[in-house]
């Protein structure tokens, strides 16, 4: 909880004064990604087994299957999305509070590091903070609007850019992992499955990518690198796998030239290979229960107010009684500002003791996914307002569309 201000020796801007320009910028962050709906993070343990190409055309896939798709490389030192779109002369529009990603078409934008460098020559020498920085920026100011999926392409390994993007965009991000046939690649892949799961997130599944070559000339595949190491990698750690694509000449020129494999070769055996896997990303989507009518909700109009959140790493929880912590924020109703927030830990459920919490934490409004019955009846004995059926992952986002009189929730 925050500590007394009175002394003047707080200047972290989080104990009742105006929030500081990190807050500002965190928020900005929680805004766009509550704006995602569905996060997909490419990545590997090992180098060298085709990641950029299966994150580009599964981004690419998703764009032709018609959905709003962003796609973010960030392969701080080596960034090759700008190579497989053939988008390398392209450049971002910058303004002063925004970032324009490139347009590739009309459902897919881009963004890389790429698009900033003066030339192909340049090397990027940065440290794990400075890289930390770069990623929050692309989320926090690139404008990406609102987005069915954003597929992010990451570098090999499990350091600085993988753990900074699982640990902004939430648990609710998946990984797609990809390996190719032989021992030494599963190895580093196994622990880039273990690396998944140690920060909360899930796998979303395993691809086997060069797994055979395609011979030009008849079509035949030879299992040069083996096959089948992907899948049985899937099968030991309890994650699925979802499918195989071969050493193609024409996928590799695709690269090389910067066109769409998919849009053109959308009939060969590769493409096909490629768009079962992308079948189960798009039941993402597809498959999503019907969201319930959404109302908005009517805003306070005066004086300061507390507003408490369940929250459940970092992210708004799926119930009120699943919640690890508490969101505490104030804001003022009539400058629809945020003043301050705080975080506690929530103490073991019971309804009443919930309720009474919060009424010692002088909380007016509680807003949250879902809230059990005798949740509802114990804070309307205490009068703090609820409301529930909130939509939006992000905490400080849900305060501020709140606050703003734009926050949509059931009920």
């Amino acid at each position: 909880m925050s500590t007394d201000c009175s002394s003047g020796s707080c200047s972290s801007g989080s104990c009742g004064g105006a929030p500081t320009e990190l807050d500002a910028g965190e928020a900005r962050m929680q805004r766009t990604i509550s704006r995602i709906k569905h996060k997909i993070v490419v990545m590997s343990g090992k180098g060298g087994v085709g990641k950029s190409t299966v994150a580009t055309n599964i981004a690419i896939g998703l764009s032709l299957a018609g959905k709003k798709v962003g796609l973010l490389d960030v392969d701080v030192h080596g960034p090759s999305v700008p190579r497989l779109l053939s988008m390398r002369d392209s450049k971002v529009h910058i303004e002063e509070s925004f970032i324009e990603p490139v347009t590739w078409s009309e459902n897919l934008s881009v963004m890389s590091l790429g698009f900033l460098l003066p030339n192909s020559y340049q090397p990027v020498v940065w440290r794990g903070p400075v890289k930390m920085g770069f990623i929050k920026q692309l989320l926090s100011d690139v404008v990406w609007g609102d987005l069915d999926y954003m597929v992010v392409d990451c570098p090999p390994g499990t350091g600085d850019e993988p753990l900074s993007v699982m640990q902004l965009l939430g648990n609710d991000a998946q990984a797609v992992i990809v390996t190719t046939p032989q021992g030494v690649a599963i190895d580093d892949v196994r622990r880039s499955v273990t690396f998944v799961g140690d920060v909360g997130n899930q796998v979303l599944g395993i691809v086997e990518n060069m797994s055979g070559v395609v011979c030009s000339q008849c079509g035949n595949v030879e299992n040069i690198f083996g096959k089948g190491g992907g899948k049985k990698l899937a099968t030991e750690v309890g994650v699925r796998f979802l499918g195989d694509i071969p050493l193609d000449p024409e996928i590799v020129r695709s690269g090389d030239e910067g066109y769409a494999f998919l849009s053109v070769q959308k009939e060969s055996p590769t493409a096909q290979a490629i768009q079962k896997i992308i079948k189960p990303i798009l039941m993402l989507d597809d498959g999503a229960a019907p969201s319930q009518k959404l109302h908005p909700v009517l805003p306070p109009h005066k004086g300061t107010i507390k507003v408490a959140l369940p929250v459940t790493k970092g992210t708004l929880s799926p119930s009120m009684h699943l919640a690890e912590q508490y969101l505490i924020a104030t804001a003022d109703a009539e400058s629809k500002q945020i003043l301050s927030t705080e975080t506690v830990d929530a103490p073991a459920y019971e309804p009443k003791a919930a309720a009474s919490f919060l009424e010692r934490l002088e909380a007016g409004y509680v807003l949250a996914k879902e809230v059990p019955q005798d949740a509802c009846d114990a804070l309307k004995a205490k009068h703090i307002s609820l409301v529930k059926g909130v939509t939006v992952n992000a905490p400080v986002a849900v305060v501020t569309d709140f606050i703003e009189g734009k926050l949509l929730a059931a009920s």
